[in-house]
């Protein structure tokens, strides 16, 4: 008979904190799935943030640690100096990396740290109850935008990828979402690239997943992967935003 799944070994068999319709669980499985097929779950060191994601080290069949808030980058570049032969990748959330973390983040690109980070932009802080983050759209409700993000007052959401594809450090950006079955194909595939490239140790890869927040979205699952599609990718658009140049 021919088997059309099978439960990836980089997860351990247990069951996420996550709400019904998020996709951390989603983005979980792929960095895993990747790092069994290149035989690398005995070899990769993961950081863990601050956010829904906290509890990530309880599902990755590998060895992690946790940072502080926005702190992971600073956490992995040590890690990097101490274990040059180990994959190394911080998994962090758009509060968590593009607010308390946002220097972090810069600094570790532009030094060329030789890590990958996989970053959840799902536009709001989940953990704390869904207040505006750097990433929330205009004219999106939040907690602490009740009528909708203004331009005015908080400025324009920002844009990760744009913003660390100017730093020479970094060799790879690229910004997929996981809405649809074809956009998670189309993840794996970047997550893929990325390790394949930090296997070549050319310098800092990063890649951005457009994810959902159905519970402080206040939406249905189906409904926030139709804002998604709707509202956020059109802001945020997919693609390759720098690469090696042997890649191009």
């Amino acid at each position: 008979m021919k088997q059309i799944f099978k439960y990836t070994e980089g997860m351990l068999p247990v069951t996420t904190h996550y709400c019904p319709g998020c996709t951390h669980g989603i983005a979980h499985r792929l960095i895993m799935e990747v790092l069994e097929e290149k035989g690398q779950l005995e070899t990769t060191l993961g950081v863990a943030p601050i956010g829904c994601s906290i509890m990530c080290h309880q599902y990755m069949n590998i060895d992690m640690m946790e940072s502080a808030h926005g702190r992971a980058p600073a956490i992995a570049s040590a890690i990097r100096r101490v274990h040059p032969d180990k994959t190394i990748f911080t998994y962090q959330g758009d509060g968590d990396l593009a607010s308390i973390g946002i220097a972090e983040i810069v600094h570790a690109a532009a030094r060329g740290e030789k890590f990958t980070t996989f970053f959840i932009n799902n536009g709001i802080y989940g953990m704390t109850g869904g207040q505006m983050a750097p990433t929330t759209l205009i004219g999106q409700r939040s907690t602490t935008s009740v009528d909708g993000r203004s331009k005015e007052l908080t400025g324009m959401p920002l844009k990760v990828c744009e913003l660390l594809a100017t730093l020479d450090g970094a060799v790879y950006i690229e910004r997929v979402a996981l809405n649809t079955p074809a956009h998670v194909r189309q993840a794996k595939a970047a997550v893929r690239r990325a390790l394949d490239i930090q296997d070549q140790r050319l310098g800092f890869t990063f890649i951005e997943f457009l994810s959902t927040c159905p519970t402080n979205w206040g939406l249905t699952p189906s409904e926030a992967s139709d804002w998604v599609k709707d509202k956020v990718i059109p802001y945020y658009p997919l693609g390759i935003y720098k690469q090696p140049e042997v890649d191009k």
